[in-house]
């Protein structure tokens, strides 16, 4: 099986090029490997409107597909406000700006990335 030979950090870099190619704005990628054992990366774009969101979600699945990686799942298409694509070690969100400005994930996962850092070196 091909998916077997991805790293979760190739996997991201892929969903990453995949939203860029299609001019996904603000896009971000976090190591959440030590915060959740869920998945190792959090990547996080945002779409101009429904139809930007519903083909920037086309094209993480079709890159991924291409690189021989699996695709989980996929949800939230109908809608497009907020489009999640599973690929495993790879959580890819795409959400239309007020969306990610209510939820604000990356704030979210970053924080806590500091925090267990800080914890981390408080302890060494």
């Amino acid at each position: 099986m091909k998916a077997e030979s991805l790293d979760s950090k190739r996997l991201a870099e892929i969903a990453v090029d995949a939203l860029d190619d299609l001019k996904g704005q603000s896009i971000r990628s976090i190591n959440v490997k030590k915060l959740t054992e869920i998945t190792d990366y959090m990547v996080i774009a945002t779409g101009r409107s429904s139809t930007h969101v519903k083909a920037l979600s086309d094209e993480v699945v079709r890159k991924v597909k291409e690189a021989g990686g699996e695709v989980i799942g996929v949800e939230g298409k109908m809608q497009s406000e907020w489009v999640l694509v599973d690929v495993g070690d790879v959580v890819v969100h795409i959400m239309m700006a007020p969306v990610r400005a209510l939820y604000n994930l990356e704030d979210l996962w970053s924080f806590q990335a500091a925090q267990d850092t800080e914890a981390e070196s408080g302890s060494a």
